[in-house]
């Protein structure tokens, strides 16, 4: 009875962090969701083409920067969550690893302004963009999710995004404007940043301490195997809108790509928060029943929803982002697969392949997904075949790749879920 208490308590947990994680990654998206009606509109196919463009280049910075600190940073925090002093040295060594990432990300980015001609002409607004984008790669998001306390600075960020969403609508006026978009993120994520930092420091005793290279070189070593599988993902993931936005004539193609594109992200990030939660809680606790429930309950919403927006594609393309945009319906449509598979591919990532002793493979499936992805392209290249539909249905295809790799892996070690397995690395 005892036992069946403790793990209830830890799934109330759960829920709450889950919750925490839904409004603190779907507000990112829900607040950019919101105004992509009024961007679009505002700054017309092309220029919001450009913008979206320059959105998906800093997806691989980003992800440079980030360098699997989340998952690999949570496992840590999770592990040593009673140690302050560990969780200062953790924090503290992140943070310099992320400036000196950053460091070299932004001599990359001078170096494509210089030979990109697209992106030469638009250097500033790149730069703005690339600085909202390691200022917020900077928030400790990692040390919340390992310590389960999600709340502070789900309240916190949410607040201070919410109120600069608000100014866009009130400064955005025309579509010279559109370095706006980055400087009011820059704000944004410079505020919550310090907010956050206050709290560590006051409320629990973690702050920037004293590290040495090595202890730098440490963090780096070990998030390299999940910074591998992020990496990746990025291949298959903003690839498609960069490539568009250089071989297009104009930005507009850009422009449809994107605004389908974003809703396409915004349904996957409804969907990350529940495997992302579910991390550190399967981690400890090897609640493999919970992600048999869990698909069950959810599975058949997504199909259902997938099949309504897939029928109405062209009247919401237009509802949502203007009459211009019609042709954004075709991306839309081709897409829907990628949410059919996200949820059950992101739950049987890390979530359940890490406390199966199979962690490994949630990074191979990324990597083969990306070289399946980089061979199809050089193939539609070869054949002048690249359009914004076939890019959209060859990252369908990788992600139902990658989702049937995991899908397989777990299968076949399946035996691996009986509480009496003692674990072991295959």
């Amino acid at each position: 009875m005892n036992l069946r208490n403790q793990m209830r308590g830890k799934r109330g947990v759960l829920l709450k962090n889950t919750m925490m994680l839904y409004i603190l990654q779907f507000s990112t998206y829900f607040f950019g969701f919101i105004v992509v009606p009024y961007e679009t509109r505002v700054l017309g196919p092309e220029i919001y083409g450009m913008v979206g463009a320059a959105a998906a280049a800093m997806v691989y910075f980003q992800n440079i920067i980030d360098f699997g600190f989340i998952l690999s940073g949570t496992e840590d925090a999770a592990l040593h969550r009673e140690d302050k002093r560990y969780l200062s040295r953790l924090f503290t060594s992140v943070t310099l690893a992320k400036l000196a990432l950053a460091v070299l990300c932004a001599a990359v980015l001078m170096v494509l302004c210089q030979y990109i001609a697209v992106w030469g002409d638009h250097t500033g607004f790149y730069f703005l963009y690339f600085f909202s984008v390691f200022l917020a790669s900077l928030l400790p998001d990692y040390l919340y999710r390992g310590l389960e306390q999600m709340e502070v600075i789900t309240v916190r960020t949410v607040c201070i995004k919410a109120f600069f969403t608000v100014m866009i609508f009130v400064l955005l006026r025309n579509d010279t404007q559109y370095y706006l978009i980055p400087l009011l993120n820059i704000i944004g994520n410079a505020v919550a940043f310090l907010g956050v930092y206050v709290h560590l420091k006051r409320k629990m005793g973690i702050r920037f301490c004293a590290v040495g290279p090595r202890a730098v070189g440490g963090v780096l070593r070990r998030s390299l195997p999940f910074f591998s599988s992020r990496i990746a993902t990025t291949v298959y993931t903003a690839t498609n809108t960069v490539v568009l936005n250089i071989i297009s004539g104009t930005g507009a193609v850009t422009g449809y790509y994107t605004s389908a594109d974003k809703l396409i992200t915004t349904a996957k990030s409804g969907m990350s928060p529940i495997s992302d939660s579910m991390y550190p809680y399967m981690v400890k606790n090897r609640d493999f029943r919970l992600v048999k429930k869990t698909l069950k309950l959810l599975m058949p919403l997504i199909l259902v929803g997938c099949i309504v927006v897939g029928i109405f594609a062209e009247p919401l393309c237009v509802l949502f982002f203007g009459a211009e945009y019609a042709e954004s319906a075709q991306v839309l449509r081709v897409m829907l697969p990628v949410v059919v598979v996200i949820l059950p591919s992101y739950i049987l990532g890390f979530p359940t392949l890490s406390p199966m002793g199979l962690a490994k493979h949630a990074n191979y499936s990324t990597i083969v997904g990306s070289v399946f992805y980089v061979g199809a392209m050089v193939a539609l290249f070869a054949t002048g075949h690249v359009t914004m539909v076939t890019l959209g249905l060859l990252t369908s295809a990788t992600e139902i790749l990658i989702f049937l790799y995991r899908f397989i892996v777990v299968w076949h070690y399946r035996d691996r879920m009986n509480p009496k397995w003692a674990g072991e690395e295959a």
